[in-house]
């Protein structure tokens, strides 16, 4: 990956105070084809613990703490975060997250819109391939793993009620946003997780939940570079307020 600058990045972000960080993690294509299919399917799980990883360093290595540490990706990467926020790890080491256009149901993901085409991808939730893509569901991870809520089992009968297995959980304070025209990821996804955390999670373990829809664009959230400026000002704004960013004085 070869340096570059981002002229949104740095009036939005970077000249306010902020720092930006971006990690090469395996499942990327920065290194090649064998870098890519390192986090293939049920390998998954690898991009999630190299994000961790990074994030600790930088924890370690005091260039930042977990309240002032946000982690951001749109599409797959709202994958990435989605697992962040739900992850025992991940939940722990960032203070806020932006969940972009995300994939958070990987139960069906597959039957919405351009999903059946990432099979190769993911996995096939219709196959045995669900034993692993459940692990990285954001959506059950969250409702099922954390809540306690019963979930449907393979004999498509309700099950009964089960104890949290992370009870010290609290989610980062996240902003999701997404299109309702995406022809790629459908905004099912972040609408149904936003109703989990503000209906079933509450503000005692998600205490503080922001959600933003365009109803136009498409799978890049907006439709023209104005929306696209108001997108990102949004999003950085959200991430000053709620890491405390004091802002360089001019």
């Amino acid at each position: 990956m070869l340096p570059g600058y981002s002229a949104g990045v740095g009036a939005g972000w970077l000249e306010r105070g902020g720092c930006k960080v971006i990690a090469n993690i395996r499942g990327g294509g920065e290194y090649g084809p064998r870098w890519h299919q390192m986090a293939l399917k049920e390998n998954r799980h690898k991009c999630f613990e190299d994000v961790e990883g990074v994030a600790r360093d930088l924890i370690r290595s005091k260039l930042t703490s977990r309240e002032k540490l946000a982690c951001i990706g749109g599409s797959n990467g709202g994958l990435l975060v989605g697992n962040l926020i739900t992850r025992p790890i991940g939940s722990s080491l960032f203070g806020a997250a932006v969940c972009q256009v995300p994939l958070l149901d990987m139960k069906r993901y597959s039957q919405l819109l351009a999903g059946a085409s990432w099979m190769g991808e993911y996995g096939n939730p219709e196959t045995s391939d669900w034993k692993f893509l459940r692990k990285h569901s954001p959506y059950h991870l969250l409702r099922h793993d954390i809540l306690g809520k019963p979930e449907l089992g393979d004999d498509g009968v309700l099950g009964q009620p089960t104890k949290s297995t992370n009870p010290d959980w609290k989610c980062p304070k996240t902003l999701f946003t997404t299109s309702t025209r995406d022809d790629r990821v459908h905004p099912g996804h972040a609408r149904k997780m936003v109703a989990a955390l503000l209906e079933e999670a509450g503000a005692g373990l998600a205490p503080e939940v922001q959600y933003w829809e365009n109803t136009e664009g498409g799978h890049g959230g907006a439709a023209d570079n104005s929306q696209r400026a108001f997108m990102w000002a949004l999003t950085y704004n959200f991430l000053a307020k709620e890491l405390g960013l004091e802002e360089k004085k001019k």
